[in-house]
């Protein structure tokens, strides 16, 4: 239609902090606990699928050794 303009997509909600640091020992980024398959796809994920992962990140955070985590 003339005149109208589409409406943007919403944003993709991302636990992304912006501190992209892998943990070699437990593959989780130190920033936001996701692996790099997770990072990678995560444009392309379903939203459940993404919400599913989301509500799983603090549980991880135990996976990573707590002076690692200090660095930030």
């Amino acid at each position: 239609m003339r005149g109208m303009v589409a409406a943007s997509p919403p944003p993709i909600a991302t636990p992304c902090v912006k501190v992209c640091i892998v943990d070699g020992e437990s593959g989780l980024c130190l920033g936001c606990y996701r692996t790099l398959s997770e990072v990678a796809a995560w444009s392309s994920l379903t939203e459940g699928r993404r919400t599913s992962i989301m509500a799983e990140l603090a549980g991880r955070r135990g996976r990573i050794h707590p002076e690692k985590l200090n660095l930030f």
